[in-house]
């Protein structure tokens, strides 16, 4: 018997489409998406029930390939990178990710760090990478919802020039 291999092939996420990435979205819900990449699955189901009480969508990964793979079919808004392994080691893992499911540099990441900064410390390395040691759930909160909202900006203001416009238009 012959072997046929099925191929997928995923459009890269920064070359899709607003209505591409909406159709391939099963539920329909315009939630941003978090890529949760954690290798323990007590902390990785904790950090899941934490952020869906926010209202976010969340996909899981437990280790870099499982984190690409991911990435490519949920095109993920913001991703989360806590893996063991010296801190360096983490961040190159985590720009990896990114770059091999070609989501594009305007998705944050951000790395969970125990070491090499501070507790309650934040540090953006660039090209949107930030290193973070947060010392409770509403920090990381915080700099979630802070790095989200650079992502609807763009859209924010589309919508509101032409309301804008149609207001000035009547006045």
């Amino acid at each position: 018997m012959e072997k046929v291999a099925a191929a997928w092939t995923l459009t890269p996420c920064a070359n899709r489409s607003e209505q591409e990435s909406v159709r391939m979205n099963k539920e329909n819900d315009t939630s941003l998406i978090i890529l949760v990449v954690e290798d323990i699955a007590e902390t990785r189901d904790g950090i899941e029930k934490l952020l869906k009480a926010d209202g976010y969508r969340v996909s899981l990964a437990r280790d870099e390939r499982d984190a690409i793979e991911s990435a490519q079919r949920e095109c993920p808004d913001l991703i989360l990178v806590s893996l063991a392994g010296l801190p360096s080691e983490v961040i190159l893992t985590a720009r990896r990710i990114r770059r091999r499911a070609e989501v594009g540099e305007n998705v944050p990441v951000v790395v969970f760090c125990v070491e090499e900064i501070a507790e309650g410390d934040e540090v953006a390395i660039g090209q949107n990478v930030h290193v973070t040691r947060p010392d409770n759930f509403n920090q990381l909160r915080s700099l979630l919802a802070r790095l989200l909202q650079k992502i609807q900006l763009p859209l924010d203001v589309e919508i509101m020039q032409p309301l804008q416009q149609r207001i000035y238009d009547h006045e």
